[in-house]
């Protein structure tokens, strides 16, 4: 049976799974779904249409599920939907979506979240990534798998950040970010590749090598981005044990809005 502290208010409607905790204070609305093993800290708010999976670790003070801050939102009853085995620390808040932008932000599996953390309406946020404290999600973003943000990253709605990529501490993104690579500054602008995190998630001299080759046609060959795409592509041929990375970079790339762009380096830097 589920442990509810009892201090906690807990709506006779929420689906709690077996072993979920709740801690002290904590509020839970009725139309929340908690999986089991997950475990709650105290002085939560978790409301909304919100499903969190199975063994996530939700610190004191968090808020999920509440209404977002769009100010088109007419309490239609958008979601919130958290995978399985995330951390969230201290005051992070979540909340639901919007029916302009389809009605659910999503958080995947296996994420590290510091604390104070925001995802805004519509955010979709894969498995496996890092924000560091204070990084913060305007709404309609997009975040790939393995990425990692550094503390205090602030993300301009409908930014995307490709797999794998990297952040500095109070790196302002208004710009998309490409897998795998890393950026700083304000407004934020390409440094390198995230090759130490490469080799340490398992990745092959070979695939490394590839990587290294989509950096030189993204930023050091004064390309245009099509340009640049023609020859990513072709690195499928000459490095086909890096095929399905030259593919997560095409179709990354192929996504592109045109006023957006994608994050530039500065001369000599990338």
């Amino acid at each position: 049976m589920a442990r509810i502290h009892p201090t906690a208010l807990v709506d006779p409607k929420a689906e709690l799974d077996a072993d979920v905790e709740i801690g002290p204070y904590t509020v839970v609305g009725p139309h929340v779904r908690i999986g089991a093993g997950t475990t709650v800290g105290a002085h939560c708010v978790l409301d909304g249409h919100t499903t969190i999976g199975r063994d996530n670790r939700i610190y004191p003070f968090v808020s999920l599920g509440l209404p977002n801050q769009d100010k088109k939102y007419r309490g239609e009853p958008c979601q919130l939907v958290i995978g399985e085995r995330n951390t969230i620390r201290e005051y992070s808040t979540y909340h639901v979506g919007t029916v302009q932008g389809g009605g659910v932000t999503r958080l995947g599996d296996d994420n590290w979240m510091m604390a104070y953390t925001h995802l805004a309406h519509d955010c979709m946020v894969g498995s496996h990534t890092i924000f560091a404290n204070n990084a913060q999600l305007a709404g309609h973003v997009q975040v790939g798998d393995w990425a990692i943000l550094g503390g205090f990253t602030v993300v301009h709605q409908f930014v995307r950040i490709g797999a794998h990529a990297m952040t500095a501490m109070c790196a302002l993104l208004f710009a998309d970010v490409p897998p795998f690579v890393m950026a700083q500054g304000q407004p934020a602008q390409a440094r390198s590749m995230n090759f130490e995190g490469l080799r340490r998630r398992g990745f092959s001299a070979q695939r490394i090598a590839a990587v290294k080759a989509m950096h030189k046609a993204l930023y050091r060959e004064g390309l245009t981005l099509v340009q640049a795409v023609e020859r990513i592509e072709a690195l499928a041929q000459t490095h086909p044990e890096a095929a399905a990375d030259v593919a997560l970079m095409r179709d990354f790339l192929a996504g592109v809005d045109a006023q957006r762009g994608i994050v530039r380096a500065r001369r000599g830097e990338a």
